[in-house]
């Protein structure tokens, strides 16, 4: 394999990180999220924030999403998301598990961003006792399509779903690429999220994710919950310590801004030096392209990792730890897999 272009997933911890981490490491200190490392963790993320909340943090993005909706689904309702979102595509029911049956209602739009005549459409449909009501709204940014909402965009969402009783649930794994594409977090809790996860995964702070509840009515028992669903670590700081070291430094921030700059350089690649096509905008750091499968099996046969998605566009994740190098080789590997002879041609 030459480079992973798979994920963001695939890239190690950012130096920020390990640096907090290996500080952390040292000496002894309380157990389960009751040490300084963790509360200094909490107060950066509310710091980031600009809001009030409480803050845990967990080993999975899936782990938490799944918590933050059973927060607000009871078991015989559901929740409405964009049909590409991951909780509807890559959790392999964990918001149903998590929520003792919690449905999921998957709706349209554009680049992984909710039309919202779709969401007024199901928020108008009666409420009937042979399928599940609507209990809760949840959104993606960036989208899975490396879509960044912007803020006016998620409030036309949000207004109608609270004026319904909907609670409402941002899923932020690519949260740092979204607020380097210029998003400004400190909305998010005036718009009316109730519950967010704020990734540290895919900005190179280990496995850590942050549940964040603006809402503090869903707070009581929370730990509770996470422990029932093994998501308490005993040594607690060692999953917010990297957080720590990326929000502390300003790396968060500075990687994703990175990762966002390498992306736009790929697709500038792909549009001016080769015959493919864009198949969505480029707001953050994934970039889609148009490409027949004989294209796509070359290009991994010559050790360029990356996947088909679900609309059929061939997917590239570019992380903190992309080089302009290596952008610039895959761009000329993408154009040599477009001369391919007898491959049918890709218009612009």
């Amino acid at each position: 394999m030459r480079y992973d272009f798979g994920s963001d997933n695939t890239a190690g911890m950012a130096p920020e990180a390990m640096e907090a981490l290996a500080e952390a490491n040292a000496g002894h200190v309380s157990a389960y999220g009751t040490d300084a490392v963790t509360a200094r963790a909490a107060d950066a993320v509310r710091a980031r924030l600009d809001a009030d909340a409480e803050v845990r943090f967990v080993f999975s993005g899936t782990a938490a999403n799944a918590i933050a909706l059973s927060m607000l689904a009871r078991s015989f309702e559901a929740v409405a998301a964009h049909h590409a979102a991951h909780v509807c595509t890559d959790e392999t029911g964990a918001p149903g598990f998590f929520g003792h049956g919690v449905g999921l209602v998957g709706l349209p739009g554009l680049s992984g961003k909710i039309d919202l005549v779709g969401l007024e459409a199901i928020l108008e449909e009666p409420e009937v006792g042979h399928r599940q009501p609507l209990a809760a709204l949840s959104l993606t940014q960036a989208t899975e399509y490396g879509a960044v909402y912007t803020v006016d965009e998620l409030r036309k969402l949000i207004e109608p779903a609270k004026a319904r009783g909907l609670g409402v649930h941002l899923d932020g794994a690519r949260l740092a690429n979204a607020a380097a594409a210029g998003f400004d977090l400190g909305q998010i809790a005036r718009i009316g999220v109730d519950v967010l996860v704020l990734g540290g995964a895919k900005a190179g702070a280990g496995c850590v994710e942050a549940l964040v509840l603006f809402d503090k009515s869903l707070a009581p028992r929370l730990d509770n919950r996470l422990k029932q669903a093994g998501q308490m670590s005993s040594k607690t700081r060692m999953l917010s310590a990297p957080m720590l070291g990326l929000l502390e430094s300003g790396a968060w921030d500075d990687r994703a801004a990175h990762a966002n700059l390498m992306a736009q350089r790929l697709a500038d690649g792909i549009e001016g030096a080769t015959r493919f096509v864009l198949a969505h905008p480029v707001d953050a750091n994934i970039v889609f392209v148009r490409m027949p499968e004989e294209a796509h099996a070359a290009l991994r046969g010559a050790g360029w990792a990356c996947y088909r998605f679900d609309d059929g566009s061939v997917r590239f994740v570019c992380s903190w730890s992309t080089t302009e190098a290596t952008v610039d080789e895959l761009i000329a590997a993408i154009g040599a897999v477009g001369d391919t002879p007898g491959e049918t041609p890709v218009h612009h």
